[in-house]
């Protein structure tokens, strides 16, 4: 290459926007198979410990009420600091999971932190060769992105086993992880009260939209920027979740999502319903804050494509099961984000 072609090679990276930095084509669609009566499912704590045996008891008996048997990842019971165990300790019952032909699916027992800790040492290989289910939400959302985007396996989005797992929430997860359909339209529970709604659904932009799926909990989305497990939502429906966070906090992640050229790709966003992301103490020393729905507005609100807020995914006690890589269509009008595609096969 002669210099001047060089230059010119170097001068077109350096253009190139910031949402392409880690951009590469999607391998195939995986679908996982779907659960059945019988089947075994493993137990890890791939993020923050879980060694209560009460906890450990309430797990178990989660798992025996669908009709499934439970394995418990050898590692399960340590305890690292917050962390359920070494690195190794949890990649080895990540790995040891998908390698065990008994085992038909993989559930997160709870998040925390500790998972992205997984992600350079993962085999994906092996992920790849032997899909099956995996289940868990919020500190999960790591693993999800990443072995979506290195295997193209469909994911799930979901209650961790010691969720509340309300009437709504086994609804939902029953539908998407034993049925062999696509799920169809998905909407937050019917309100008692619908002067005064428990879940509020809100049509930020009008419009519909439809692309694969794709998401998860916002602050782990933010946190995997500038790697190369960063969230891939060019033609996609983007669904984001958080819990707890103040809105200058959820500003300052929009908006690194907005510079990174992650909103403005999206087909339609979802931004769930977020359990306490109220302003409190006006940290760091504001005067004046914004709520959550002012937050939401100035920087969604802004964009040319379908947004609706307020579904229930995520932290929340009714809980939807949201299958990473399916095609969906958001009706922002109608409030609505339909499966059109089953997430498992029979």
């Amino acid at each position: 290459m002669n210099r001047r072609t060089f230059l010119k090679a170097a001068a077109a990276c350096s253009l190139s926007s910031p949402a392409s930095l880690y951009s590469q084509d999607p391998p195939p669609l995986i679908r996982p198979r779907a659960l059945k009566p019988g089947d075994t499912v493993g137990l890890i704590t791939p993020s923050t410990y879980v060694s209560d045996p009460d906890s450990l008891a309430l797990a178990d008996r989660t798992i025996s009420y669908f009709g499934l048997k439970s394995k418990w990842g050898k590692n399960v019971r340590q305890r690292d600091g917050y962390l359920g165990g070494s690195v190794q300790d949890r990649l080895d019952d990540l790995h040891a999971m998908f390698r065990d032909p008994e085992i038909k699916a993989i559930f997160a027992i709870r998040g925390g932190y500790g998972a992205s800790q997984l992600l350079d040492r993962i085999d994906y290989n092996l992920i790849r060769s032997h899909p099956k289910i995996l289940l868990g939400y919020s500190d999960i959302t790591s693993l999800h992105l990443a072995i979506h985007k290195k295997t193209g396996l469909v994911t799930f989005h979901g209650p961790s086993v010691l969720a509340r797992f309300t009437e709504f929430t086994q609804k939902h997860f029953k539908k998407v992880l034993f049925d062999a359909e696509p799920a169809g339209a998905l909407t937050n529970p019917p309100e008692t009260n619908t002067l005064r709604p428990a879940h509020n659904l809100r049509t930020v932009r009008p419009g519909k939209a439809r692309g694969r799926l794709i998401g998860g909990n916002l602050t782990l989305i933010s946190a995997a920027m500038g790697t190369p497990y960063e969230i891939e939502t060019r033609g996609r429906i983007l669904f984001i979740e958080d819990v707890d966070e103040e809105p200058y906090k959820i500003d300052r992640m929009l908006t690194q999502l907005r510079l990174a050229g992650k909103l403005g790709a999206a087909a339609g966003i979802v931004f769930g319903e977020c359990t306490d992301c109220r302003p409190r103490d006006y940290k760091p020393s504001f005067n004046s804050t914004f709520t959550l729905g002012e937050v939401l507005d100035r920087i969604l609100g802004d964009l040319k494509i379908p947004v609706l807020s307020g579904l229930t995914i995520g932290h929340t006690d009714d809980q939807l099961t949201l299958p990473e890589g399916v095609v969906a269509t958001l009706d922002a009008d109608k409030q609505q984000l339909i499966l059109e595609e089953a997430a498992v096969i029979a």
